[in-house]
């Protein structure tokens, strides 16, 4: 099927999401099987435990658990203060948490400690751009908040916008209210998948909602390749995407392609393909792609490749270099669990 179609669905009672561009699997989003995991997003009031020493971060008491907060400058035991979740814990770990909170949504981006009112530079059209920021103004009076116009915004009804912004202000001012309450308290939830699809992906086509509509669209199919390893390329090459607990291995190889030029095609499809794979797959944290043998000349062609790849993505990534032993090093906020993890079993 052509176009972008979003399809929404559950997976054995776990709410998910499916994006699907021309037939072929772009995203995938599933919420953790347990309900007591912290979702990223999610904003807490903690209670400060005890710095962690050597790094300059706070340990922090949430709910049922603990978090680390990696700026713990000023803070001293028994304080309280409103956090959010950055992403999600490897495990025996501490939930990361940031006390910079944003309150995002389809089309804008509250910032309650960051005040002014910006458009995203994504958006170039300057009629466009003063439009969206007649909007926010008006919409925003004297909150005195910031906030950010998101670039959905720009071809979005002039009222959708305008009421978007309000409710993200409403609930604002009903979460940062519960900052002088005692204790920790979970004051508002991360969003869950179907949320995320509404809010992220945009210029979708058509969205399905059918209890049905996972086994109609073959969604089950799509995800099957990103349970293994393995990933076909084109030309015969593959890369296999292996999570350790310290890292990720991305391997390439050529097949059975002999060609002196073997090496950068191979290398070039895989970097392609790889922020789909990493995505769809939910890895994160550090990740070491051992390419297939190319000369040190096509280096600075790879980089180039990678850039463009992940310039697209939602997921925020660092290209950090190459090592000496030749390998290429990545740093994945790590934004989601694996799909592996997720997957009910």
């Amino acid at each position: 099927m052509k176009g972008r179609m979003a399809v929404l669905g559950r997976i054995e009672g776990q709410r998910a999401a499916a994006q699907i561009v021309d037939g072929r699997l772009q995203d995938f989003l599933i919420e953790p099987a347990e309900n007591t995991v912290p979702l990223p997003g999610a904003i807490y009031r903690a209670v400060v435990d005890r710095p962690l020493k050597g790094q300059g971060g706070m340990i922090l008491r949430l709910p049922g658990g603990t978090a680390f907060l990696r700026q713990g400058k000023g803070l001293s035991p028994g304080q309280t203060l409103l956090v959010q979740v950055t992403g999600f814990a490897d495990e025996g770990k501490a939930t990361p948490v940031t006390s910079k909170i944003l309150f995002k949504s389809r089309y804008a981006i509250v910032t309650p400690n960051a005040p002014g009112i910006n458009v995203s530079r994504s958006v170039k059209d300057d009629d466009v751009r003063e439009s969206l920021l007649e909007i926010a103004h008006e919409t925003m009076g004297n909150e005195g908040y910031g906030l950010i116009v998101r670039s959905s915004a720009a071809g979005a009804d002039a009222d959708e916008v305008a009421e978007d912004i309000a409710e993200m202000c409403a609930s604002a001012a009903d979460t940062l209210a519960g900052e002088s309450g005692e204790g920790a308290e979970l004051l508002l939830d991360g969003p869950d998948p179907h949320h995320l699809a509404w809010r992220d992906w945009a210029e979708i086509d058509n969205v399905a909602t059918e209890a049905s509509a996972f086994e109609d669209h073959a969604v089950p199919d799509l995800l099957e390749p990103f349970c293994t390893p393995y990933v076909g390329l084109s030309g015969g090459a593959s890369m296999y995407v292996e999570p350790t607990r310290a890292l990720v291995a991305v391997d390439v190889n050529t097949g059975a392609d002999t060609s002196s030029a073997a090496g950068l095609k191979a290398n070039l499809a895989a970097a392609r393909d790889l922020p789909r794979q990493l995505r769809i797959r939910g890895l994160g944290g550090q990740i070491t792609i051992d390419f297939a043998p190319m000369p040190k000349k096509d280096r600075r062609q790879m980089e180039q490749a990678l850039r463009s790849a992940f310039r697209a993505d939602a997921v925020d990534t660092t290209l950090v270099g190459w090592t000496p032993l030749g390998h290429y090093e990545l740093q994945r906020k790590r934004e989601r669990r694996s799909l592996m993890e997720s997957l009910p079993r």
